[in-house]
């Protein structure tokens, strides 16, 4: 049975590219767009979704009013948006998330089981375990030499951990891997 997916969102460009990545697995059936939550509530019931993707800047809460609707919410990122926009969200995707990541988390949130599997998680490029103690402590502001000594390894190390992240995440900066950090959760504000 195909996971039937509804897109809330305003941007044309946005949908055309997830439609795009998830129209080629037959696993997903795409519902008709809407470009804002204005009247989702009809669309939910007529439709029936499994999993809403929408912007989580179109409402103040988005994730809670979707999730009351009784479908599965997944968050679109594609610029700063505030880490408790997102709590309510079962999943966070973002559109620097190569296709193949974004449809793999989307199949995990279809077979997810709530009451089972917990709270949510929001995806992070799946950085191994010490690049992301590296990105919580560059997020603190600490140098690579400070990181160095805390974590016990060569300055030489944290650059190659630094490296891996700004091209996994795709971010070049460090108030960006701050911001990135914030938004996953691994650092409080």
């Amino acid at each position: 049975m195909k996971t039937r997916i509804l897109i809330a969102e305003p941007s044309q460009v946005i949908v055309e590219g997830l439609k795009a990545i998830l129209g080629k697995p037959t696993r997903f059936s795409l519902l008709s767009p809407v470009p804002n939550l204005d009247d989702i509530e009809s669309h939910i019931t007529a439709l029936k979704p499994d999993i809403v993707i929408a912007n989580p800047t179109l409402a103040h809460d988005a994730g809670a009013m979707l999730q009351s609707q009784g479908v599965k919410t997944a968050a679109l990122l594609y610029q700063y948006v505030e880490p408790w926009r997102l709590n309510t969200f079962d999943l966070v995707l973002d559109i620097r998330q190569s296709a193949g990541t974004i449809v793999e988390h989307l199949v995990q949130l279809a077979e997810r089981n709530p009451e089972q599997d917990g709270p949510r998680k929001i995806t992070n490029y799946d950085l191994t375990k010490r690049e992301t103690a590296v990105l919580i402590e560059v997020a603190r502001g600490l140098t690579n030499k400070e990181i160095a000594e805390k974590m016990n390894v060569s300055v030489h190390t944290v650059i190659s951990h630094r490296k891996n992240i700004m091209h996994k995440t795709g971010i070049k900066s460090v108030a960006g891997l701050t911001v990135y950090a914030m938004l996953n959760n691994l650092i409080e504000e």
